[in-house]
């Protein structure tokens, strides 16, 4: 398999040496703008070589990762389209998906988005081992290619990623919960911080590890969050707005004195936030039978995908006479299956286990 980076920095970096560790006789060629960073890539075994131009990159690759701040997606993304053949697969790793997607309605496109990263930036802060485990939301549209949202659904797998399908407003409205508001609120608080110890000198130099947790991602990289922000600003306003609600309610209770049942709350909710990324079990196969047309498979991820589902592998089998197809599913976690075999047969699929 060849496998086409566009940027690469930490993620575009890290897929490539995940893919060299991971994917076998997998070759991956590089492309950015920076000849220093291209030349490190090599180095440091991200990329096996560096290609002058776009279209030199995406030639004869299956796959194609754009890497590369939220703002310069779409216009990176096209290139590579207008680039590739119909057999290349483009995605991208962006931390937003609603303009994205709905400026790329190509059946060669799906957009992705892997929970993994870092505070530093840089190929040489790149780690094959940087996706083990983590969420990879795709978010395929109506005309994403079955066949074509397999390969990346597959690859991602094979990186040791979990593959979660969404819609692209989904996506933005969960990271701009889990996410986003994180990184305001420690930009807020360590401005208020920075506000105090300008009042009180020495007395708040020394600041314990609670507030280095909670600020830890204060700050990050302008050039890349400036874009994020932006991007997704009407679903963080939203989660600001909620946020402070909250806020004044804890503000009533620490007034009135009443704070255990609000502590106690969060305590088993972080708990249930940490339980549901826990292992899924044993796995289930699921076979279906769907007509052969373009948005089956993004359909039937996506319904899954929105009911917490989880699609650990998944294979397509045209049949001969190129109308229907045989799709094979492998479901994660107790319980699992038998939801699944409900919502695909909600969709209007013949659907059997094995």
């Amino acid at each position: 398999m060849r496998i086409a980076v566009l940027g690469v920095g930490l993620i575009g970096g890290s897929i490539g040496l995940a893919a060299k560790e991971n994917v076998e006789e997998g070759e991956v060629v590089g492309f950015g703008r920076d000849p220093e960073r291209l030349r490190l890539a090599e180095e440091r075994g991200a990329i096996d070589r560096a290609a002058t131009s776009i279209e030199e990159a995406v030639d004869g690759a299956q796959l194609c990762f754009a890497c590369a701040p939220v703002g310069a997606l779409p216009e990176l993304v096209r290139a590579a389209l207008d680039a590739s053949g119909d057999d290349t697969l483009v995605t991208d790793v962006g931390s937003t998906k609603q303009d994205l997607v709905s400026r790329t309605p190509d059946p060669r496109f799906v957009g992705g988005h892997p929970i993994a990263g870092a505070e530093t930036a840089g190929v040489e802060h790149a780690r094959a081992d940087l996706f083990q485990n983590a969420v990879w939301y795709l978010t395929p549209h109506e005309q994403s290619g079955g066949l074509l949202y397999e390969r990346l659904h597959r690859f991602v797998v094979e990186l040791g990623a979990r593959p979660v399908a969404v819609d692209a407003a989904t996506h933005d409205r969960l990271v701009a919960v889990f996410s986003h508001l994180p990184h305001v609120l420690a930009n807020v608080l360590a401005s208020q911080a920075a506000t105090r110890l300008s009042e009180h000198g020495e007395a708040l130099r020394h600041v314990g590890p609670s507030f280095r947790d909670m600020t830890r991602v204060a700050g990050a990289n302008t050039s890349i969050w400036s874009d994020i922000y932006r991007s997704n600003r009407a679903a963080i306003v939203e989660e600001i707005r909620g946020f402070r609600r909250e806020l004044d309610e804890v503000e009533r209770r620490l007034e009135g004195g009443d704070v255990e049942d609000w502590n106690d709350r969060a305590r088993d909710d972080r708990r249930a936030l940490l339980e549901a990324g826990a292992a899924d079990g044993p796995v289930h196969e699921l076979r279906l039978t769907v007509p052969n047309r373009p948005g089956i498979v993004a359909q039937v991820a996506l319904e899954l995908g929105r009911a917490g589902v989880n699609i650990i592998d998944m294979a397509l089998a045209p049949a001969s006479d190129m109308r229907t197809g045989a799709m094979t599913l492998w479901i994660g976690g107790d319980g699992q299956a038998e939801r699944a075999r409900e919502l695909i047969s909600g969709l209007g699929f013949p659907v059997g286990a094995e």
